[in-house]
């Protein structure tokens, strides 16, 4: 049976276009939705051009209540029945409570060789660390920031000279290469993670 994904994103989306033009042909799942908390989130003109629905439920109404934010982002949700949700470039930290509902149906990428370097400035922390190799992580979502059991891998060498602008575009292609791989196998019920060098 199909799976259907809804797809988070906060701003350009580059990983979620990697998303959308994966899920085709043989492919075990189909986008359901894209939902951003930030209306001039650039990846949702990029969905709807692709024919998939949007919505947008802002956070800043919400202030500290991030309860009462992911509230409101279920009551948009449900409609739409997604079996899986991938974070993509959704710059919100969720609830436990929120996660915990999705438990075993939710994925993030993260731009580090976690468990190293959870949280911000990944590249900036490896390169202050005289780290010889960098990359990145698809894991499933647990209440934990960046935790999780690991789903796939894919590792970037440190090349003299890089800056955090040259060492970040490096692992965001092999974030594209990743995450749809990684989404393919999850859909079809395979917690193998995919390691690439």
């Amino acid at each position: 049976m199909t799976k259907r994904v809804a797809i988070f994103i906060s701003g350009g989306g580059s990983n979620m276009l990697k998303l959308l033009e994966s899920m085709q042909g043989d492919h075990p799942a189909r986008p359901c939705v894209v939902l951003s908390n930030q209306p001039e989130a650039g990846g949702l003109e990029r969905a709807a051009a692709r024919g998939v629905p949007t919505e947008v439920v802002r956070h800043q109404p919400f202030g500290d209540d991030r309860e009462g934010f992911e509230h409101a982002v279920m009551g948009v949700l449900v409609p739409y029945a997604p079996d899986i949700i991938c974070l993509a470039g959704f710059m919100r930290k969720l609830t436990a409570g929120f996660v915990d509902r999705w438990q075993g149906r939710m994925l993030n990428i993260h731009p580090s060789l976690l468990p190293k370097y959870k949280g911000l400035h990944t590249h900036r922390r490896a390169l202050a660390a005289g780290d010889r190799a960098h990359g990145c992580t698809v894991h499933e979502v647990t209440a934990a920031l960046d935790d999780g059991p690991i789903l796939g891998q894919a590792r970037v060498p440190v090349e003299p000279g890089d800056t955090e602008a040259s060492l970040a575009a490096r692992v965001l292609a092999q974030e594209h290469r990743l995450y749809p791989m990684v989404l393919e196998r999850f859909a079809q019920g395979d917690r193998r993670p995919i390691l690439l060098p």
